[in-house]
C-alpha cells in the first residue's frame, strides 16, 4: 500500500488505534491523546520507511554545520545507515540526535538520522512539562470549531502565548470570583502578565 493512501486512512483512525500504530512504525509507545502529533508522527515514519527504500543505492549525505535550533549537527559517518544493525543504530541515533529512542524501526531511526544530519529537526533533550513526582492528567473539552476559532481569535488578539496559557487564566479568573482563592493561586505563575 503506498504511504499517501496510508496517510489518509490515519485520520479515520480512533485514538487508540493511532497508538497502536504509532507504535508499531517508530517502535516507540506513546499516550499522547494528540491525534494530529501522531499523524504527523507516523507519516513522517511511513515517508522514512518509503524513502529508505527508495535509497538503499544512494550515498549518504554530507553533514550541514548547524541544525535548526543553531546547535552544531554531528558529521556523517563513512558507511551507509542501511548496513548497520538496530542497536548501531540507536546508538548512531543517539549520537547524532542527542537523545536515546526506543525504536527498532531500522526505516523509521536511519530517517530520522538523516534528518538531523541535513538540520531539519532539533537536537538533543525533548523539552517536556513532565516533572518527577508530579502526575498530569489530560481535561477532555470538547466545543465547536467555530467557538474555537473565535476563542483562539480573542486570546491571540490579547497577546496570550497560547491555548493552555488562556484556559489557566480563565480558570483562574473564575475560580477568584467564586472565591477559592487558594485554587486560584495555583495557577498564579502561568497567568502573570
Amino acid at each position: 500500500m503506498s504511504t499517501k493512501k496510508e496517510t489518509a486512512k490515519l485520520t479515520k483512525m480512533k485514538l487508540s488505534e493511532l497508538q497502536a500504530k504509532f507504535a508499531e512504525v517508530t517502535g516507540e509507545t506513546t499516550r499522547s491523546p494528540n491525534k494530529a502529533f501522531l499523524i504527523r508522527r507516523i507519516s513522517e515514519a511511513l515517508q522514512a520507511a518509503d524513502a529508505s527504500a527508495k535509497a538503499k543505492n544512494v550515498p549518504e549525505a554530507a553533514a550541514p554545520e548547524a541544525d535548526v535550533t543553531g546547535q552544531k549537527a554531528p558529521a556523517a559517518v563513512d558507511g551507509k545507515l542501511t548496513r548497520l544493525d538496530v542497536p548501531e543504530l540507536q546508538a548512531r541515533y543517539l549520537e547524532v540526535v542527542g537523545r536515546p529512542t526506543g525504536s527498532t524501526n531500522k526505516a523509521y531511526m536511519i530517517w530520522k538520522v538523516r534528518e538531523a544530519q541535513k538540520g531539519r529537526i532539533p537536537l538533543g533533550p525533548r523539552k517536556n512539562a513532565h516533572r518527577a513526582g508530579v502526575t498530569f492528567k489530560v481535561l477532555p473539552l470538547r466545543m465547536e470549531s467555530e467557538v474555537v476559532d473565535k476563542l483562539d481569535e480573542a486570546w491571540r488578539s490579547r497577546g496570550i502565548k497560547n491555548r493552555t496559557e488562556f484556559f489557566r487564566g480563565a480558570l483562574s479568573h473564575y475560580l477568584k470570583d467564586l472565591g477559592a482563592e487558594d485554587v486560584a493561586a495555583m495557577f498564579a505563575d502561568t497567568t502573570a502578565a
